[in-house]
């Protein structure tokens, strides 16, 4: 038996500009954490030759052409495992609309398994690129690059996507202090609401490359993610509330799908009650609002949205890993 623990990841600045209809013409980057709640998989040699994948419901297959969930079928065939296998998942939060890259964490994470299940080591940069070739090329799904790499290297990175398709990730260093700091201020809240990212992500795509607005504004989040790796560098963390509230207004003009009146009306509330600034996690119109606020704040930023359940969340320094093994 095989267990891996993969991390859900937080996104702070940049996101959309991961997506291939930007950064094959503009070249993209983020910033963002690996956070402490968990996709965990498990793989088991099955008695028969058989296939059986335990989710959010369970499939009895002859083959991996039969299986019906797309990134398990898909992973088997990429490397090559036909048979004789026990596949389940939980995961510490929600998986469908959490904003959290779920779907990534779990590729990555069922990667790692069925890697080790094989007997073979799998490096974070070979996780992640697989995860791209199954959810993007073997799935097709309209998502970017981002969250496959937060969950496969995991900690608090700047990450750049090329033009060429490659992908460079660069720990932001910086004193232990300014990410205590960062995460001692940072809240979080489940709005509650669940949709699907890919439609946003398509409608996002469209927009972008009929639109030279769009994609100037998708510039601009890029100068962002830099200008906030620079502040963060020097330990400045005094910038990160007004840099990712300006991220924020501009990931809204994208589309109007990123937002709704509620959502537009708890930030408001929150930052009248003093967060300084935050984001929708993920693709947008649901999921998690993350806030960014002095300690003494959060009290009266959590009475004011009290119909939202408060989750508490940390930066995660470690990715995907093996954390169990029995022959």
């Amino acid at each position: 038996m095989i267990i891996s623990r993969t991390p859900l990841r937080m996104s702070f600045v940049g996101g959309g500009s991961d997506l291939p209809a930007f950064y094959r013409r503009h070249g993209g980057a983020v910033v963002s954490t690996a956070i402490d709640k968990f996709v965990y998989v498990t793989v088991n040699k099955k008695f028969d030759d058989r296939i059986r994948v335990s989710y959010s419901r369970t499939e009895e297959a002859k083959s991996v052409a039969r299986i019906r969930h797309p990134l398990v079928r898909e992973s088997l065939k990429l490397l090559g495992i036909n048979g004789g296998i026990e596949i389940t998942s939980v995961a510490d939060i929600p998986a469908k609309g959490s904003g959290l890259g779920s779907s990534s964490s779990f590729t990555v994470g069922l990667l790692h398994a069925l890697h080790a299940f094989a007997c073979r080591y799998a490096s974070a940069e070979q996780l992640a690129q697989e995860s791209c070739v199954i959810e993007i090329e073997r799935c097709g799904e309209p998502i970017g690059k981002q969250d496959q790499f937060a969950a496969a290297f995991g900690g608090f990175n700047f990450i750049e996507f090329n033009p060429d398709d490659s992908v460079s990730i660069e720990p932001i260093i910086c004193q232990r202090e300014t990410l205590r700091e960062l995460q001692a201020n940072t809240l979080v809240f489940y709005t509650g609401v669940t949709r699907r990212a890919a439609e946003i992500l398509q409608t996002q795509q469209a927009q972008i490359n009929s639109s030279k607005a769009k994609q100037k504004v998708l510039q601009r989040m890029v100068e962002l993610a830099r200008q906030l790796k620079a502040e963060l560098q020097k330990n400045h963390v005094a910038a990160f509330g007004e840099i990712i509230h300006e991220n924020w207004e501009l990931k809204r003009s994208l589309t109007l799908a990123i937002s709704t009146d509620a959502i537009d009306d708890w930030y408001a509330r929150a930052r009248a009650a003093g967060a300084l600034g935050g984001k929708l996690l993920g693709a947008g119109a649901g999921g998690f609002l993350m806030l960014y606020a002095s300690a003494e704040r959060h009290a009266a930023i959590a009475k004011e949205l009290s119909n939202l359940r408060r989750v508490p969340m940390n930066f995660e320094p470690q990715g995907s890993k093996i954390i169990f093994v029995h022959n």
